[in-house]
């Protein structure tokens, strides 16, 4: 295999036919060098201006299912049966990847899946590395694609149900060839999720029209094996069903066999907030259907220790999306999530 080329953002060629091996570099807040960022292009020949793929993994670092999705694509896409143009970047957050934690917190302790606000990397106060991995999704990969893939895992922050997910979408078209896009990695649940929190690189995809789909794979800081074959189909799919890569492809797993359910966690509701710090024992697995009111976990006090455990309870009828995965939680965290059915 040839050596990457190691580029400024301005030098990365994303528009001539061929494959691109590249290390994006990022200049370091604190040693004297640069973040290295692993871009891999394919360009096809019936590439069209403003339209491809791209695939992100790792924009939390301790999330490990996507990266690993996407090394293993690197080797599976074949450049012949490329028609477009696929764009894998198996590591977006370096900086949180090396410290091996949800955000940079070995350089400026910032959430890359809270930076894409107003000036990311472009005025004092918000342009370290974390902003400026932002800034640089936004001027350099936004204006060539039109389908957005951010393969997220739970990290040490929650065990999920393996779901793809996106948020409400009020055009038609656009959430129609989405739900499509996110039914193909085969997921037991397909997810819908409120739009409240800010900086979400993949609400700002969606705002600019691109068809775009988050995915919760694993948890625990660990490889799912079942996630990573879940991000492998995704990916795959949907350059297939957009037109960046030749061939077919058929529906696996609970895609396949009609028990993938599409959920909702859009409600307030659906969100169980622990009211004091404590530690949580599940008493249920996720994905579980479960009644209102019903515990699904129980929170315990050690410092009152002969105080009843709490428990929280599930706030709608549906299905258990989401729980604490780290025994110790923090006074209003969301432990428990909870889904309506929708189909």
């Amino acid at each position: 295999m040839t050596e990457r080329a190691i580029v400024r953002p301005s030098g990365l060629d994303l528009e001539s036919p061929g494959r691109r091996d590249y290390h994006v570099a990022l200049e370091h807040d604190s040693i004297w060098g640069d973040h290295l960022i692993p871009l891999t292009v394919f360009v096809g020949p019936e590439a069209k201006t403003g339209q491809g793929l791209v695939a992100f993994g790792s924009n939390h670092g301790n999330e490990y299912e996507g990266p690993m999705a996407l090394r293993h694509l690197m080797d599976e896409i074949a450049l012949p049966d490329v028609r477009g143009r696929i764009i894998l970047i198996p590591v977006l957050n370096v900086a949180a990847f090396r410290a091996g934690t949800r955000d940079s917190t070995l350089d400026d302790r910032v959430n890359l899946n809270r930076a894409f606000v107003d000036g990311a990397g472009r005025i004092p106060g918000i342009a370290g590395i974390t902003h400026r991995i932002a800034d640089f999704v936004r001027t350099t990969i936004w204006q060539h694609v039109h389908v957005v893939l951010d393969l997220h895992a739970g990290g040490q922050v929650a065990r999920f149900a393996p779901g793809a997910s996106f948020h409400p979408i009020a055009d038609a078209a656009q959430s129609r060839l989405i739900e499509e896009t996110a039914r193909w990695f085969g997921t037991p649940l397909v997810i819908t999720y409120q739009n409240e929190t800010p900086g979400l690189l993949t609400s700002e995809a969606e705002r600019l029209g691109k068809i775009t789909v988050g995915t919760e794979l694993g948890w625990g800081g660990a490889v799912s094996h079942e996630g990573v074959r879940y991000g492998r189909q995704g990916v795959r799919a949907a350059a297939i069903h957009h037109g960046q890569l030749a061939g077919s492809i058929g529906k696996i797993a609970h895609h396949a066999d009609g028990t993938q359910r599409m959920v909702a966690m859009v409600d307030r509701a659906c969100f169980t907030v622990a009211p004091f710090a404590g530690h949580y024992e599940s008493l249920m697995a996720c994905g579980a259907a479960v009644k209102a009111g019903e515990p699904v976990g129980l929170l315990h006090d050690f410092e009152r220790i002969d105080l009843p455990p709490w428990p929280a309870r599930a706030g709608v009828d549906g299905v258990v999306i989401a729980q604490a995965w780290a025994a110790p939680v923090l006074q209003g965290q969301h432990i428990v999530v909870t889904g309506v059915v929708a189909d």
